[in-house]
């Protein structure tokens, strides 16, 4: 049996890299220099690397200098928020990514189990923003400008994708619309707001729009950045439902109409549960495109993990070992994607392979 793995393993790599002299040739040619960054990496991020936070130490070292990650991370990963209450922000984004992985589940796609998700994301959101802004139980108020690192770039995307999804639908369906008005709306709104960089976005939303506020009337920036997001992303999440529903054969929206459902029934119950299979890729580009623009915020003065980065090279001490602090913010993202973009994948699977059918009840 250990002979036939074996066996097995060797043929699979042996088909995917070795299965011609050309290949052969790039293969030995790529695991060469694969192998002399690997040295090189282990050479310089561990065996000559300084792990405790001593500049001194750093300044004389030949390898990475770790150090830094160890005396700053927690400014990174929580910002400007109060160093003796920095609980506070990592208990919250626990409750968000908790949520996150508990949605993930397929026994809670039942109906029954879309109540309890729709209770604990209401909980999840609660705590979060009751963790964040403080103001009761002994904990101290902490205005909205004080949060920052992760925790912000996590709600940011989450609010982002989350509310701009429904957005998105109408959006999709009134640029499909036969009404002309609804249509005319709907596409212009879209490529309007797809004309326009993000940046300029977060700057009317922070600088312009508050101007336009009647006297007295003031909106916190959080909600104007995130509502700047929401709007932006919401163009983008339109156009691509709009691909997705035009994957959707004809005869679906035939037989939905035989069967006498009303026009949100079928759409619903029909329509939208295929294209959202067939967009999941490109949804995910979205999801991932959207975590990565959160560090946009910085522009206007708000800091996300990048932007906490940027507040911890600001000690002189530090400031030379910056190379370090990227790489770990580039960690971060890159691990967050990685498991995004996995995950993707095998739902993806799962939805197309009879797991769990767009437009019927799940098993679980």
């Amino acid at each position: 049996m250990q002979r036939l793995v074996q066996r097995t393993m060797w043929d699979r790599i042996r088909n995917a890299f070795f299965y011609s002299n050309a290949a052969t040739g790039v293969s030995v040619l790529a695991l060469f220099f694969l192998a002399l960054g690997l040295v090189f990496l282990v050479e310089w991020g561990i065996l000559d690397a300084v792990f405790r936070a001593d500049s001194q130490a750093c300044y004389q070292a030949r390898g990475a200098c770790w150090g830094f990650v160890t005396e700053k991370w927690r400014l990174i990963v929580f910002g400007r928020f109060p160093y003796e209450e920095q609980w506070r922000p990592a208990a919250a984004t626990l409750l968000i990514v908790g949520m996150l992985v508990v949605t993930a589940m397929p026994r809670f796609w039942s109906r029954k189990g879309s109540r309890v998700l729709l209770w604990g994301w209401i909980a999840a959101f609660a705590g979060f923003f009751a963790l964040m802004a403080g103001g009761f139980a002994g904990m101290s108020a902490v205005d909205s400008d004080s949060w920052g690192g992760l925790p912000l770039t996590v709600i940011l995307t989450l609010l982002g994708m989350g509310a701009s999804i429904p957005i998105g639908v109408v959006l999709a369906l009134g640029r499909r619309s036969t009404l002309p008005v609804v249509r005319l709306i709907s596409t212009g709104y879209i490529e309007l707001v797809r004309g326009v960089p993000l940046i300029t976005v977060l700057f009317v939303a922070s600088f312009i729009f508050p101007l336009l506020l009647p006297s007295g009337v003031r909106i916190d920036p959080f909600w104007r950045v995130t509502g700047g997001i929401i709007l932006f992303q919401a163009a983008y999440m339109a156009e691509t439902l709009r691909g997705g529903l035009q994957t959707v054969p004809k005869g679906q929206f035939l037989a939905a109409d035989s069967l006498g459902l009303s026009a949100f029934q079928k759409y619903m119950c029909v329509i939208l549960p295929q294209a959202m299979v067939a967009v999941i890729p490109s949804f995910v580009n979205n999801l991932l495109s959207t975590f990565m623009d959160t560090s946009l915020v910085t522009v206007v003065s708000m800091f996300d993990i990048t932007g906490s980065l940027q507040l911890a090279l600001g000690d002189a001490q530090w400031r030379d070992f910056f190379r370090e602090g990227y790489i770990f913010v580039a960690a971060i993202y890159f691990l967050s994607s990685l498991l995004m973009s996995r995950y993707s994948q095998w739902l993806e699977k799962r939805l197309q392979t009879g797991g769990h059918r767009p437009g019927q009840p799940s098993k679980a």
